[in-house]
């Protein structure tokens, strides 16, 4: 029996979930299995769906490129293989994109290419993925040049999940000291919180203005 490739469609066009739907499903190795028209409905189906491909519209809302921190959202709940479409061709959208963690970026225009894609990201990921596994090592590369190796080593074991008080022990740092690296720490995230400061390492500096609201 033939294993279907299964697709999560997210896009605010009822009637370009409908057209695709039914251009996809022709296809006998390709199902869409679901789809959402925003993204507190795609994080929510996320964590129930079971699927290998999602198709993400980098546009969700009149609020910019949320699609891009959607992708983000929904890749930490499922790891599928994501597909940025999109009628913008600028660069930095596309570097957003794959910063996000896509493996490839399709012109809505070219919807004709959608299965090949599909099919391409499922089967043959390995290099892309060698790609962005790099990428995302730079991108944190270079959130953490600012750091000291002191400053650096204090951050990465409160990533790793040690309280204050293992990190005093097995640094054989004192309290003031400690402190004061945590708050050099924050400054130079621009952060408030190490939590904070571990989410925006995480999100690879990516920015999402509703955060913010």
């Amino acid at each position: 029996m033939l294993k279907h490739i299964r697709v999560f469609m997210v896009e605010d066009d009822p009637d370009w979930i409908k057209a695709m739907t039914a251009f996809l499903n022709r296809e006998e190795d390709l199902l869409v299995v679901g789809a959402a028209t925003n993204a507190e409905e795609a994080i929510g189906l996320a964590r129930t769906l079971d699927f290998d491909i999602v198709l993400m519209d980098i546009q969700l809302s009149d609020q910019g490129h949320d699609g891009i921190y959607t992708a983000m959202e929904v890749h930490d709940i499922h790891p599928a293989k994501i597909i940025m479409l999109t009628s913008m061709q600028d660069e930095q959208t596309m570097t957003k994109a794959f910063t996000a963690g896509a493996i490839n970026y399709l012109d809505k225009t070219r919807y004709l290419e959608l299965p090949h894609a599909i099919r391409a990201a499922y089967h043959h990921p390995t290099a892309m993925e060698a790609l962005l596994k790099e990428f995302a090592r730079l991108k944190r590369e270079e959130q953490l040049k600012e750091l000291t190796v002191a400053e650096r080593e204090v951050f990465e074991l409160i990533e790793e999940g040690y309280t204050q008080t293992q990190i005093e022990k097995k640094l054989f740092k004192a309290e003031s000291t400690l402190k004061n690296q945590v708050n050099k720490i924050l400054k130079k995230f621009g952060v408030r919180s190490s939590k904070e400061a571990i989410e925006k390492v995480r999100k690879r500096g990516l920015h999402n203005p509703k955060e913010e609201r």
